[in-house]
């Protein structure tokens, strides 16, 4: 009894849809047109500073000059932030984020077993607090090197 009562639904169903006029698709959008993406070569040869300034230049239409002010006031920049009172952390986006690690001073310790030579103890001086930096690598700078 299901299975004829499912059966005349499904026989409904389908006179319905065959009845309904198809619905007219409305043309297909074009997309905007991209950018067309840079060719960028690999370098086979570390550039100095005076050949960065110059690609730079001529790539993007400003003077060597204002380049050089621009990488100077980046330097100045990041200086700002790591400094000792400073944020401690700069993010250049997309590429690298610059870090100041605080590192605790260590003490010294006497009669420590030497890992060279086993059965000999040897003292180990303390070390003073230090900061280091650290620079870590962003997305797109890991995808530049595959």
């Amino acid at each position: 009894m299901r299975i004829q009562l499912r059966l005349t639904e499904f026989k409904r169903e389908l006179s319905m849809a065959a009845k309904k006029p198809a619905a007219k698709k409305a043309p297909a959008k074009k997309a905007p047109a991209k950018a067309p993406a840079k060719a960028t070569t690999a370098i086979q040869d570390k550039y100095t500073k005076t050949q960065i300034l110059n690609t730079i230049s001529d790539t993007t239409g400003l003077s060597r000059k204002e380049v050089s002010s621009v990488l100077d006031e980046l330097g100045v920049l990041i200086e700002r932030h790591i400094k000792k009172r400073g944020v401690g952390e700069f993010t250049l986006p997309g590429l690298l984020k610059i870090k100041a690690v605080k590192r605790p001073a260590r003490p010294a310790r006497k009669n420590v077993p030497n890992p060279f030579r086993p059965g000999e103890f040897m003292d180990i001086p303390k070390k003073p607090a230090t900061t280091r930096v650290k620079v870590l690598p962003l997305k797109k700078l890991k995808e530049f090197a595959l």
